[in-house]
């Protein structure tokens, strides 16, 4: 643990998201954990942190986990935090933007409502778990999430995670939590949470392939994309920001979103449901402010659906899966 691999690899990291540090954590969760516990430590009275409602559960749990008040914020047509939706009367101290599915954020940082959430000392967190490849991995905020789940961009065998930062404080402040509090002789409590040294290892060797991987992605995309136009099949793929994505997901809004699954799995096509319920209607997390189930989220939930995009998907894979959907709906 702790060696010469994980501290390649997060240099490595810090670099590839024009950052000044990077702490490799045991998950994308842990590392979401870290943040929100480090932000939790400065505050006297429960804080409340904005989330987007469609998003996956890892992204409340962690601060409802640190001792944090949540409030779900609906989405615009995309599934992307719609800053337009805050309620007026919300007081909060944090935001969470999730760039769901690889959705470009970068627009966000040019809006209004950015420099208000600056000058009013709120702080601005990333779940960049699905989308910390888009925008040239230019980072928003002050701290950012990032996964190495099997299933993202950047995969590890097991689980994986990171923080990256420019802040000199929360990079000490992660680099002792991670390790039960030792790197500051306990003054603050922590936990076991690192990536070992052959996890390392293996995704030191992985940088070396991911913009060729990300090239064949977008060229799927790009063709998936392409395919679709002027079908009544939507593609998720925001067409302004289209060379931002970093092509986490291929997902699609389409009527009937549960005939179509079923026809496609006949085809020997799997496709997943991400997500099927916004946070807001889930469980525990109703009990938590958020958009009614009129919203944006709630709408989107019921007519998404994923298509299989990854790097090793042959040309005449790519085709198949596009003639089968176009058939279907």
């Amino acid at each position: 643990m702790n060696g010469n691999n994980t501290a390649e690899f997060e240099n490595w990291l810090a670099k590839k998201n024009h950052s000044k540090y990077a702490v490799c954590v045991h998950s994308g969760t842990s590392a979401l954990e870290a943040i929100a516990e480090y932000y939790r430590s400065d505050s006297v009275t429960t804080p409340t942190v904005l989330v987007p409602s469609l998003t996956y559960a890892a992204t409340a749990n962690a601060f409802i986990r640190a001792g944090w008040d949540v409030e779900f914020v609906d989405t615009d047509q995309n599934g992307i935090f719609d800053y337009r939706k805050i309620s007026s009367s919300t007081d909060y101290q944090a935001v969470v933007l999730v760039g769901l599915y690889g959705s470009s954020i970068s627009h966000l940082s040019d809006i209004s409502q950015w420099k208000k959430w600056e000058l009013s000392n709120k702080f601005i967190i990333e779940d960049a778990a699905q989308h910390w490849l888009s925008d040239n991995c230019t980072r928003i905020g002050e701290a950012s999430a990032i996964s190495f789940d099997p299933m993202k961009n950047l995969p590890c065998y097991g689980n994986g995670g990171a923080v990256v930062t420019n802040n000199r404080s929360i990079f000490d402040f992660v680099l002792s939590w991670r390790d039960n509090g030792k790197n500051n002789t306990h003054h603050a409590t922590g936990t076991n949470s690192r990536m070992s040294e052959i996890d390392c290892a293996h995704m030191l060797v992985k940088t070396k392939y991911i913009d060729t991987w990300q090239s064949r992605r977008k060229t799927i995309a790009k063709y998936w994309s392409e395919r679709i136009k002027n079908t009544k099949t939507r593609c998720l793929i925001d067409s302004d920001n289209f060379s931002q994505h970093c092509y986490h997901k291929f997902v699609i809004d389409i009527d009937d979103r549960d005939q179509v699954q079923k026809k496609l799995s006949n085809r020997k096509i799997e496709t997943k449901i991400h997500y099927v319920q916004p946070l807001h209607e889930v469980g525990i997390y109703r009990a938590w402010p958020g958009p009614d189930i009129l919203s944006c989220a709630s709408a989107l939930s019921r007519r998404v659906l994923s298509l299989p995009l990854y790097p090793e998907l042959s040309d005449l894979e790519v085709e198949y899966i596009i003639d089968q959907l176009l058939d279907c709906v």
